[in-house]
């Protein structure tokens, strides 16, 4: 039996402090279930030296599927995650964050349900499970809860992290998802569309949760929740196509 493909997103945007660590975590990881690894950097025109370690690392590792795709000027995180989709070439595909927030080790735990209970989209919940989570921010986690339950109440999914970024998806049902959202939008977009495909099978398993502060680098901020609570609305009730 010909050996399944995994996909896996990498969006960067100056990540030079931790590009070449992540990708030496990701080359590690063995998937399990008889898959083997693509792997997509896509990065959003960083301005600092993330595609000069992005190359050195590729050069130094020429045994291993890790290719860079350079967005043509800064567009966003979300634009990043598209052009990675509109790329990806696996049977199955999955985020990853440029930073060390989630750990490429659990990669299988996602894989799971797919190949047991044939998956069609599997979500990393950060608040269920016995793994690890760093302790951080209150009113984010109050923040990203509210946004799940908003979520979930137009979806009438169960979800318990909607905004997670470990979320696994069949390739051929996220390449025809018509996508709009370019930063941080893309998770209430993404649920929204894929809870409306008549008989998906959407799974979720708990994961672990290195978190990063503001002073590590962490980007995301109040005025991207309050995109994403819009575009629960927008893709739940005024544009669902």
């Amino acid at each position: 039996m010909e050996q399944k493909l995994l996909s896996i997103i990498i969006p960067a945007y100056n990540e030079e402090a931790f590009i070449a660590q992540i990708l030496r975590k990701v080359i590690a990881v063995k998937p399990e279930y008889d898959f083997r690894k693509e792997i997509l950097v896509v990065d959003d025109a960083s301005t600092d030296n993330t595609v000069a370690i992005i190359n050195d690392f590729i050069q130094k590792h020429p045994a291993h599927p890790v290719r860079l795709i350079e967005q043509p000027h800064n567009m966003g995180k979300g634009a990043a995650i598209h052009r990675g989709i509109k790329e990806a070439a696996g049977d199955y595909l999955l985020v990853q964050d440029a930073d060390l927030e989630y750990d490429p080790q659990e990669y299988n735990l996602l894989l799971k349900p797919a190949v047991v209970a044939e998956a069609d989209v599997v979500y990393g919940s950060r608040f269920m499970g016995h793994q690890p989570h760093r302790i951080l921010f209150f009113w984010h986690s109050i923040g990203n809860k509210f946004l799940t339950f908003l979520s979930n109440m137009f979806t009438n999914l169960n979800l318990t992290d909607m905004e997670t970024c470990y979320k696994l998806f069949r390739t051929d049902i996220i390449k025809n998802i018509n996508l709009r959202e370019k930063r941080f939008g893309f998770e209430p977009e993404v649920t929204a569309k894929i809870s409306r495909i008549p008989g998906i099978r959407i799974y979720e398993v708990g994961i672990s949760y290195y978190g990063r502060t503001y002073d590590e680098g962490k980007k995301i901020n109040w005025k991207d929740g309050m995109r994403a609570v819009w575009c629960v609305f927008k893709y739940n009730i005024f544009s669902r196509k």
